[in-house]
């Protein structure tokens, strides 16, 4: 996991749409930046319900919520559509931002082991700087706990 205090390293990918989205294009907004394993799994979902519910309130604070998984465009495009997810969604099936950020891990279900993105969010303040990183995140909670600590950062 990159450090609080250390540069967001920027990346360009495509979005649900195809269209190409780069952290730097949020330069003067904060940025949750959110990796998660899988469109349309439970706790994936969960979590991405919980961003959308919130949707609201981040962007009141100038704050611009991106999800960012190794999916497909399209699988982005069709879950956000189901969801009605009102961020964006970031395709990474080449790895390049889920390397970068350092959330490419071996991991262990049920004695076995394989590699995955694990669930982990960073608040990437105006500048590009990473202001908080949050391992191992739960799905259900992770919203609301960003909204908590940008309510206390303002």
């Amino acid at each position: 996991m990159l450090e609080a205090g250390t540069k967001a390293p920027d990346f360009t990918l495509k979005d649900k749409d195809g269209n190409e989205v780069s952290l730097s294009d949020f330069a003067g907004k904060k940025v949750v930046l959110y990796f998660y394993p899988k469109d349309n799994t439970p706790g994936c979902t969960r979590q991405a319900n919980a961003f959308a519910a919130s949707y609201e309130k981040f962007n009141q604070m100038n704050t611009a919520v991106i999800g960012v998984s190794k999916d497909s465009a399209e699988s982005h495009r069709k879950f956000a559509d189901k969801h009605k997810l009102p961020f964006i969604l970031l395709s990474d099936p080449e790895l390049k931002a889920i390397q970068a950020y350092d959330v490419w891990k071996e991991k262990k279900l049920y004695g076995k082991v394989s590699m995955g993105v694990v669930r982990s969010t960073y608040i990437i303040d105006e500048n590009g700087v990473i202001e908080k990183a949050m391992p191992k995140v739960k799905p259900d909670t992770n919203a609301e706990e960003i909204l908590e600590y940008l309510k206390g950062a303002e």
